[in-house]
């Protein structure tokens, strides 16, 4: 039996409607996706419904790939939403250290939460992902890393990396919702949320209680059940802060992640990207003792475009295992972490500020500039740009100065981060490195959850990057099965 619905087409939706639900989930990411695998594996009779915004994965497409590189607006996008959320057009990296990618073990501990990212990468092994793991194999070339990185006063993060790449995750994703599709899972596309429904109760103490009771969605339809899982991602992350004011769920100020993704050639990257392939490395700036990191590094691959709601537009990057789509450039990004104290609440409001007013200097668009044109204060131009070896990936991007977007201490911070590297992979402060901005990472609100992942509203769980408890699909996926069992447990403990 099918159970997937595309709300786009003309099916029916009064059956769902009518039933009730022992778990609904809010986004079929990897968090949510792996949620529902668990509990479908542990107790095939629950009744489980994934809602997602964006399309099952074999309709997402991004009309980039036969329009000359050209983004033209789909709404929702593609690249950030649907099954899988960014994961299924991402480089697919998935970090086997709970030291990166989320506070997992801030929560659960280091070992349990260790344990959870070694069986989610089981279900990932099982769907297909390759074997080889990269950061294990070559302590000789580590060395020699973390020798040049102690100089230049960096710190290099160790982690195992399994590497999927875009074309491959794409693959392993589309079993895995296969697999919950045959498993019974009710699985809702093109199906926005607007409201976690939350009611009141008044106990025989004259205390009020608060509980979940589902969710309503865009269309006005509403879906009940006494446990709700959300699993938003980024994407969803501003949606789930505004559901934590007007509902009064309890949450903290989360980092905020505002920097450029550098693209240069493989050459200059190619002895960490053959004996690490993804180098993590932070940085505490001299000036103002600020952290800096590389994130997310895509050898071979190509600088992108995410639309976020309200049609702005970040940068982000995506690489391929091989084949047609692979290019001679590596990019990577280089995020500045600021924390911020009371009274400030908004990490979100900020970054996308900053981003809002890139957008306004070039049409949407992403703004690209040369270090050298960075480093001197001057605008880039196409002209200069064509006189480099390096060929821009992002075709669309519009040549200009970012120091009329970033905040001066964040300007300095990203300039001296560069030169930091400069000294592990000499190249990278080359001129005609290029910077794209602006990259941001929309966390939320860190939402406070106990150690079953349970907000102050109960029955309502929050988990993955949107909750600000994640920053990656590896941390993300032993999430939701973290949750799921959470669930499963109190279920079965209810009925003894």
């Amino acid at each position: 039996m099918n159970h997937q619905h595309d709300t786009s087409q003309n099916t029916s939706k009064e059956t769902l409607h009518s039933v009730s639900y022992d778990v609904i989930i809010i986004g079929a990411g990897p968090g949510g996706a792996f949620a529902a695998y668990e509990l479908k594996e542990k107790a095939p009779s629950l009744r489980v419904l994934i809602l997602e915004k964006g399309r099952s994965i074999e309709k997402r497409a991004c009309p980039k790939r036969t329009n000359g590189g050209k983004c033209v607006g789909c709404r929702p996008c593609s690249i950030t939403t649907g099954f899988s959320g960014a994961g299924a057009f991402s480089d697919g990296k998935l970090s086997l250290s709970p030291d990166v990618g989320g506070t997992l073990s801030d929560i659960l501990g280091y070992d349990e939460a260790a344990a959870l990212i070694r069986e989610s990468d089981d279900i990932y092994l099982k769907f297909g992902a390759d074997r080889k793991i990269w950061g294990v194999d070559k302590e000789k070339e580590i060395r020699e890393i973390r020798a040049k990185a102690i100089t230049a006063n960096l710190k290099l993060v160790e982690c195992p990396i399994r590497h999927l790449g875009t074309e491959k995750g794409y693959e392993i994703y589309a079993a895995l919702q296969r697999h919950l599709l045959d498993a019974g899972v009710d699985i809702l596309f093109n199906t926005a949320v607007e409201d976690i429904l939350i009611e009141t109760s008044g106990a025989e103490d004259g205390t009020v209680r608060e509980h979940v009771t589902g969710v309503a969605a865009a269309d006005g339809a509403r879906y009940y059940a006494p446990r709700v899982i959300a699993a938003v991602g980024r994407e969803g992350a501003d949606w789930l802060n505004g559901q934590c004011e007007k509902f009064g769920i309890e949450s903290v100020p989360g980092t905020v992640d505002i920097g450029v993704r550098v693209e240069v050639r493989d050459e200059v990257m190619q002895f960490l990207n053959d004996n690490l392939y993804e180098a993590k490395l932070i940085y505490h700036t001299p000036t103002f003792d600020d952290k800096v990191r590389t994130f997310c590094t895509n050898p071979h691959g190509e600088v992108a475009t995410e639309y976020y709601d309200g049609n702005l537009a970040v940068v982000n990057g995506h690489a391929y295992a091989g084949g047609e789509y692979a290019t001679h450039n590596t990019n990577f990004a280089l995020l500045v972490s600021k924390n911020f104290t009371k009274p400030f609440r908004t990490p979100i409001e900020y970054g996308r500020k900053i981003a809002e007013l890139s957008n306004m200097l070039c049409g949407n668009r992403i703004i690209v500039q040369t270090f050298g044109d960075f480093r001197r204060g001057r605008r880039s131009t196409e002209e200069r740009m064509c006189r480099n070896n390096l060929i821009p990936t992002l075709k669309d991007a519009v040549p200009g100065d970012l120091s009329l977007v970033f905040p001066h201490r964040i300007m300095v911070d990203l300039e001296e981060m560069i030169y930091a590297l400069d000294k592990v992979t000499p190249g990278i402060a080359s001129d005609e490195t290029l910077l794209y901005g602006v990259e941001v990472k929309f966390y939320s609100n860190r939402l406070v959850v106990n150690r079953e992942f349970e907000t102050s509203v109960p029955g309502l769980y929050a988990i993955g990057d949107g909750a600000g408890i994640t920053r990656g699909l590896q941390q993300a996926s032993a999430n939701g099965l973290c949750a799921a069992r959470a669930i499963l447990a109190k279920k079965e403990g209810a009925s003894a």
